[in-house]
């Protein structure tokens, strides 16, 4: 089943934080390609991954490509033949995990945003000093790989800026595969500091867009940016923040207590929501919770 017409039918569970649960598992993901290295040094590793959030009830996958680009590729010596392999690699993971759980699952192909190549914490602030068309030309490579290894959906997620936004929605089209779209955000703006109202209002036109919605937040902000993306769009909204506790970008650390509360979900579902997870520090634990709130027998 295509994954639009499921969400038609009921709201879907997303798996937690891909680096969360590899950390977990004894992984060091320290480097600037954090996740994304594993898909060439442990790539069994990350199909364990995604195989411990499906056993938890989610149903889709987000793959570990969002920190997987050509140009942080190639400044560790990985050519751009070798980083298409990759990038593939990602999706195949995914689907490969999902085989034998005994029921329907999808596969969201990551991409994160410039900020993520930088690996700096720039994906939490926007505004890089390039243009539209230069961000679009960046994303545009890697869409098309990703969209070439057959994902159900492009997760255009944790993207801090309206005018990355435009340069996403523009890099999508004609690829054949629907995308989401998803903001990072710290209350009512962008983490570049726009109106959310009017982000979110630039998928409202998209034939390529099948959700729009928040992810890598603090979970106090995601009620209000859940019924706002469904008023502004009328689309189906994703919403998957994180624990709610604060990157530091300096010291690779998380600080501050964790907010994620299973009770949120029936809030966000009522206000429109449609697929339904969490981002960063958050494990296959809370994706259980998320899957019981869910339930159609609740």
């Amino acid at each position: 089943m295509r994954l639009a017409d499921a969400l038609a039918q009921r709201p879907l569970v997303l798996d937690g934080g891909l680096s969360h649960q590899l950390e977990a598992a004894g992984h060091d993901l320290g480097d600037a390609l954090w996740s994304a290295r594993l898909l060439r040094d442990g790539p069994a590793a990350i199909e364990a991954a995604h195989r411990a959030y499906y056993e938890a009830g989610a149903e889709v996958a987000i793959t570990a490509s969002y920190q997987a680009t050509y140009e942080g590729f190639a400044r560790v010596g990985i050519d751009a033949a070798r980083t298409r392999d990759l990038l593939r690699l990602s999706v195949e993971l995914a689907r490969n995990a999902g085989a034998g759980v005994g029921r329907e699952v999808w596969v969201a192909a990551s991409a994160g945003p410039y900020g993520a190549m930088l690996a700096d914490g720039a994906e939490y602030r926007g505004r890089y000093g390039l243009s539209v068309a230069e961000l679009e030309r960046f994303h545009r490579p890697r869409l098309e790989t990703l969209a070439e290894a057959g994902p159900d959906v492009l997760a255009l997620e944790t993207v801090p800026d309206a005018d990355e936004a435009r340069a996403l929605l523009r890099a999508v089209r004609g690829l054949g595969v629907p995308a989401w779209l998803s903001f990072t955000v710290a209350g009512g703006r962008t983490r570049a500091g726009q109106p959310l109202a009017e982000a979110f209002a630039l998928a409202a036109d998209a034939d390529e867009v099948l959700a729009v919605g928040v992810n890598c937040c603090d979970p106090r902000d995601a009620g209000a940016a859940v019924a706002l993306a469904a008023r502004v769009t009328g689309k189906p909204v994703v919403v998957y923040p994180n624990s709610g506790e604060t990157w530091d970008a300096a010291t690779r650390s998380w600080h501050g207590p964790a907010r994620f509360a299973a009770g949120q979900v029936a809030r966000w579902r009522a206000a429109g929501a449609r697929l339904v997870g969490g981002c960063c520090r958050t494990g296959p634990d809370v994706v259980a919770q998320v899957a019981a709130e869910l339930s159609p027998t609740r």
